[in-house]
C-alpha cells in the first residue's frame, strides 16, 4: 500500500533502504534479546498534536521494506489532531520495532515541513493575496531535500528547484564574478533557450537591468517588503512587469509573509519551512498479539 495506489520512485526507495540500515546496523539488540521472532502484532501510529500530514508514502515504504503489512492511513495533506490514528500496521514485532523510528522520524518531520506550509499559505490567503505561490529554497539537510521539498508541496507550497541542475538561477556572487547583471543575463541565455533564466537582485535598478536584458525570473533578495513593491511598481511603469515572474526571497516567515504577499510578486521563497519548523509528535503503540 502505498499513498493510495501512487508509486514511489526506485531512489527514494533505495534512500529508505539506506535509513534503515543505518539505524539497524548490525542488528536491534534490544528486539532480538526480547521478543519471540514468530509473534504478530498490530500496532499504530498516533499523532500527538495539531498539524497537516505528510511523510506516508515514505514511512509506508520503510515499513514493508521488512515486511510489515500498512493496513490503513490517513491521507497526505489531512489536518491532524491529537490522538488521531495516522497508520494501522500488521506484521511481526520484531519487524515494526526495526523500522519503527524510520517510519516515525520521516512522519513527524515531513509533517512538520507541511505544516509550516500550510500556515505561510493560510497567511497568505489572510491576506488577501491566494494566488501568491509559497516555495521552498535548497537550504535543507544534503542527501534529504527531496523529502523536505515533497512535504513542502503536501503542505500546498511550491519545491523550487531541487538541485543545481533544475534551472539557471544566477546569485551574487556569479554576477560579482562576471561584472554586471546585463552581462550575467546574456551570457547565461547563450546556453540554450529550454532552461529559465532567474537571477537573483537587490534593489529597483538592478531589477530594472535584469528585465531589459532579458531574464524570465527575477529574485528580489532580502529586501524589505515596501522596496520589493516599489521595484514592482518601477517594472510596470516601464512595461517589463507582464514579461517576467516576479520572486521575493529573504527573511520571510509566517509573522511577515502577509506583508511580503501584499507587495505584487508571484512567488515569496522562504527557508523557514525546512530550516526552523518543529516536527510533528507522534509515537508508535502495540495494540495487540495475533498469534505466537
Amino acid at each position: 500500500m502505498i499513498g493510495h495506489g501512487e508509486v514511489v520512485n526506485p531512489w527514494v526507495k533505495q534512500k529508505i533502504r539506506e535509513m534503515l540500515a543505518e539505524d539497524l546496523g548490525f542488528g536491534d539488540m534490544t528486539t532480538d534479546a526480547l521478543v519471540d521472532p514468530a509473534l504478530m502484532v498490530r500496532a499504530k501510529i498516533v499523532c500527538k498534536q495539531m498539524g497537516v500530514l505528510a511523510g506516508v508514502q515514505e514511512a509506508t515504504v520503510a515499513f514493508e521494506e521488512v515486511g510489515v503489512k500498512v493496513l490503513k492511513t490517513k491521507r497526505e495533506g489531512e489536518s491532524l489532531k491529537p490522538n488521531d490514528t495516522v497508520m494501522v500496521l500488521s506484521g511481526p514485532a520484531h519487524a515494526i520495532l526495526k523500522a519503527e523510528r524510520v517510519g516515525l522520524n520521516l512522519l513527524m518531520r515531513m509533517s512538520g515541513v507541511a505544516t509550516a506550509t500550510r500556515a505561510m499559505k493560510e497567511a497568505v490567503r489572510r491576506a488577501g493575496a491566494p494566488g501568491v505561490r509559497i516555495a521552498a529554497t535548497r537550504k535543507t539537510i544534503p542527501l534529504l531535500g527531496y523529502f523536505d521539498k515533497r512535504a513542502v508541496v503536501v503542505g500546498g507550497g511550491d519545491p523550487h528547484r531541487f538541485r543545481l541542475d533544475d534551472c539557471i538561477l544566477i546569485k551574487d556572487d556569479h554576477i560579482r564574478i562576471v561584472g554586471s547583471v546585463r552581462r550575467a543575463v546574456e551570457k547565461a541565455k547563450k546556453c540554450g533557450f529550454s532552461k529559465k533564466i532567474e537571477i537573483e537582485v537587490t534593489g529597483v535598478e538592478q531589477a530594472l537591468e535584469a528585465a531589459k536584458a532579458g531574464a524570465d525570473i527575477i529574485m528580489l533578495d532580502n529586501v524589505p517588503a515596501s522596496e520589493a513593491k516599489q521595484a514592482i511598481r518601477r517594472l510596470e511603469e516601464e512595461g517589463l512587469r507582464q514579461k517576467i515572474l516576479v520572486e521575493v526571497s529573504g527573511g520571510i516567515t509566517p509573522d511577515n509573509v502577509g506583508d511580503y504577499a501584499k507587495c505584487g510578486a508571484d512567488v515569496l521563497s522562504s527557508s523557514y519551512m525546512t530550516l526552523k519548523a518543529p516536527a510533528i509528535d507522534m509515537n508508535l503503540e502495540m495494540k495487540s498479539a495475533l498469534r505466537k
